[in-house]
C-alpha cells in the first residue's frame, strides 16, 4: 500500500463514509476533502469537516501508519499545527502537535478489490498498462482526456521557454531565436546549435541580416567550421568574412567537435542545418512579430520555405563535391517539428506571460492544424487502434504514454482512474 494511493481514495471519495470515526469515537462527515496540495506540507489544503458537532476548516494529512507522523518528523513541524484529521489506513500509535495536543485520528476503510486493481495496472508488463481495457472500451475516455494532456505539455514545455527568457531579460526575439537554433540541430545536434545561438547574440546577426554571406560567416564560424583545414575557395571566403566579424564582436567560437555526423542522414547533417539555419535568418528579420501575425500554420510556413544556399547543391559538407546536385530545402517534417516543439510553444508562453488567453486558444489551433506525427509511440497507439487526426491530438496521446502509461501513474491518470472503479 502507498500514500499515494491513499491519497487518491481520499480525493474522490472511495472510502466507506460510515466508518469514518475518530479515534476519540466522533463521527466524521467530510463537507469538502481539501486541494492536492503538490508542494511541502500536509497532503490536503483548504478540507472542511463536520467532526462531531463541531464543522473545522484546516488541512488533512495522511499516512499508512499512525506513527508516521513522527517519523516524519511532523510533530517538530509548524506547517502541521493547521491538520484537522490525519487519515490513516492503520492507526498503531497516538500522535501530538508540537504543543503536546493529540492529532484527531481516523483510520480509512475501502474496498481492497481498488487496490488489487491498481496493482494490476502499475505492475503490467504492457508498455500501456491498461491497453487491454482499451482494446475492448474503445478511445471515447482518451479522447475525453486529449485537452488536459495538450495543455500539460505546453506547460511543460514553457517552462524551459521561461528559464530562457529569465536569462535574456524578457526579451522574447532572442527567447524565440535561441530555441529555434535548438530545434534547427533536432534530437542529435540540439545541444551545440543552442550553444551556438548563445554565443552569437540576435543583434549582431540583426546587424548583418541583408548579407546571406556574412550571416553564413558568423554562423559556420561560430560553429567552429572556419578555424582551420579549409578545403576550398568558398569556405575561405567565409573564413575571411569571419575573420573580421569575430574581431569585431569579439566572438569565441565553439569546438567542431561538437557537431555529431555519424549515423545521420547527409540531408541532416549539421553542416546542412546550419546553412539552412542562416537562409531562415536572412529571409525572416523580424521573427517574433511574424509568429504573432501568423494565424494559420500556412501563412508561418512561408518563413519556413528555404533552402540552403547554392554552395550547398553539391555538397554536404566543406570541400567535397557530392555525385549530384539537389537543393537542400528545409523539409516538410523538418518544419512541422519546429512548429510543434518551439512556434506553438513559444505562443503559449507568450499568451500565458502576458494573460492574453486568445494567444493560448490560437497556439491550440495552430497545432489542430498541423498533421499526426508519425513516431515510435504513435504507432503504438495506432496499434491499439487510435488514429489521432493531427499535431494536437498526437501531442496529447505522447503525453500520456511519457508522462501516466511509463511512470506507471495510472491513479493520476484519469482513464486509469476509472479502470480502477468500473464494477465489471
Amino acid at each position: 500500500m502507498t500514500e499515494e494511493f491513499l491519497q487518491y481514495i481520499w480525493k474522490f471519495a472511495l472510502y466507506d463514509s460510515t466508518a469514518l470515526i475518530t479515534d476519540e469515537g466522533e463521527e466524521i462527515t467530510v463537507l469538502k476533502c481539501g486541494e492536492v496540495n503538490y508542494n511541502a506540507g500536509p497532503d490536503f489544503l483548504n478540507a472542511k469537516l463536520k467532526i462531531g458537532e463541531t464543522i473545522w476548516a484546516g488541512n488533512v494529512e495522511l499516512h499508512i501508519l499512525s506513527s508516521d507522523w513522527n517519523r516524519h518528523n511532523h510533530h517538530k513541524d509548524k506547517a502541521y499545527n493547521n491538520v484537522i484529521l490525519h487519515v490513516v489506513l492503520k492507526n498503531d500509535n497516538p500522535v501530538a502537535f508540537q504543543n503536546g495536543n493529540t492529532v484527531p485520528t481516523a483510520e480509512i476503510k475501502f474496498d481492497k478489490n481498488l487496490y488489487e486493481k491498481y496493482r494490476q495496472l502499475i505492475r503490467s508488463d504492457s508498455r500501456i498498462p491498461c491497453q487491454d481495457y482499451l482494446k475492448v472500451s474503445g478511445d471515447f475516455r482518451i479522447q475525453h482526456f486529449i485537452n488536459r494532456l495538450v495543455v500539460e505539455r505546453l506547460i511543460e514545455k514553457s517552462a524551459l521557454i521561461s528559464q530562457t527568457l529569465q536569462l535574456n531579460k524578457n526579451d522574447w526575439s532572442e527567447t524565440l531565436y535561441i530555441h529555434l537554433a535548438r530545434n534547427f540541430g533536432f534530437r542529435v545536434n540540439s545541444i551545440p546549435f543552442e550553444m551556438l545561438a548563445r554565443s552569437l547574440p540576435l543583434r549582431y546577426i540583426s546587424r548583418h541580416k541583408d548579407n546571406l554571406l556574412q550571416l553564413e560567416a558568423l554562423i559556420f564560424g561560430q560553429a567552429g567550421f572556419l578555424n582551420e583545414d579549409i578545403k576550398d575557395d568558398y569556405q575561405a571566403m567565409l573564413s575571411g568574412e569571419y575573420y573580421f566579424l569575430k574581431r569585431k564582436f569579439r566572438l569565441k567560437s565553439l569546438e567542431k567537435h561538437n557537431w555529431k555526423f555519424m549515423r545521420l542522414r547527409p540531408d541532416n547533417f549539421p553542416t546542412i542545418r546550419l546553412a539552412q539555419f542562416a537562409m531562415f535568418l536572412f529571409k525572416s528579420p523580424s521573427l517574433f512579430a511574424g509568429i504573432l501575425s501568423g494565424n494559420k500554420p500556412d501563412q508561418i510556413r512561408k518563413a519556413f520555405d528555404i533552402s540552403a544556399s547554392g554552395y550547398w547543391d553539391n555538397h554536404y559538407t566543406f570541400g567535397e563535391l557530392s555525385c549530384k546536385n539537389k537543393t537542400k530545402k528545409l523539409g516538410v517534417d523538418s518544419y512541422h517539428n519546429i512548429f510543434i516543439n518551439t512556434i506553438v510553444p513559444v505562443l503559449f508562453t507568450y499568451g500565458n506571460f502576458s494573460d492574453i488567453s486568445d494567444l493560448k486558444e490560437k497556439a491550440l489551433d495552430l497545432l489542430a492544424g498541423i498533421p499526426a506525427e508519425d513516431n515510435n509511440i504513435i504507432r503504438e497507439w495506432k496499434n491499439l487502434g487510435f488514429g489521432p487526426k493531427n499535431a494536437y491530438e498526437t501531442q496529447g496521446l505522447i503525453q500520456l504514454k511519457n508522462s501516466y502509461c511509463r511512470r506507471r501513474k495510472c491513479i493520476n491518470c484519469s482513464i486509469g482512474s476509472k479502470i480502477i472503479v468500473r464494477t465489471n
